[in-house]
């Protein structure tokens, strides 16, 4: 047993897990609980103080591959109706702006792959978790994927050269994020460098970057999280 808050993690794809998000919360004072999609979600949010929706490959509403996404999306909603801190992290972040009225496209946009400098607008820069990317940050990314069109009710936190549709906050405390806090220049190096050199991308170089970035983005990322984890312990004293 444990007085300490609970976050539900949703696995949303073996290969993309938690990684160090797992170990930042519990030093937190947060207890992370995973829940592999596959496996069934529970109904509601009850006993949860806070919920992270990871990354997985799919699009929104991708029933037929994992039909467990209706599920999250109603505790998606929830999560919405009752200002639960929330991190919506790469499809994560695509759910809440679907369920809430955005606009997300499949292999639509340019690519991103590797450390992105990211770069929070002013209301992000007002934002206390999306504030710790200071001025800038690298952070992880890898997709093709794209938010298109933000919720109506979304604000807007944070850009990328080539991705508008960064980071968005709906209420006070849930946020989708397209770019990965959880990843690191380890991840970037266990890429399929075959598969990247047929779209005519240079792992290596990935690599070489990512590990120059390893720093400021272990930095930013430990200090994102930090803050969200301080939002999930003020809301178990609701």
């Amino acid at each position: 047993m444990t007085d300490r808050p609970r976050a539900l993690i949703i696995v949303n794809a073996t290969s993309s897990g938690p990684k160090r998000l797992t170990e930042w919360l519990e030093e937190e004072g947060v207890e992370p609980v995973l829940v592999n999609g596959e496996d069934g979600l529970p109904e509601q949010l009850d006993g949860f103080s806070g919920l992270v929706m990871l990354g997985g490959g799919l699009m929104p509403d991708a029933y037929e591959t994992a039909p467990w996404l209706h599920t999250e999306r109603k505790l998606t909603q929830q999560a919405i109706d009752d200002d639960v801190p929330t991190l919506g992290i790469c499809l994560g972040g695509q759910i809440i702006a679907d369920v809430a009225g955005g606009e997300v496209r499949e292999n639509y946009g340019p690519p991103e792959r590797g450390s992105v400098e990211i770069t929070p607008t002013a209301d992000g820069s007002a934002d206390p978790v999306l504030q710790h990317l200071g001025a800038k940050a690298p952070m992880i990314q890898h997709h093709q994927d794209m938010i298109t069109q933000l919720p109506p009710a979304a604000t807007l936190l944070a850009t990328s050269e080539l991705i508008e549709n960064q980071a968005f906050r709906i209420g006070q405390h849930v946020r989708g994020l397209q770019f990965h806090p959880e990843a690191s220049a380890e991840n970037v190096r266990g890429w399929n460098a075959e598969s990247l050199a047929e779209k005519g991308v240079d792992h290596a170089a990935l690599v070489v970057q990512a590990d120059a970035d390893y720093d400021a983005n272990t930095a930013a990322s430990r200090a994102l999280v930090g803050a969200f984890a301080a939002e999930i312990r003020e809301a178990a004293k609701r």
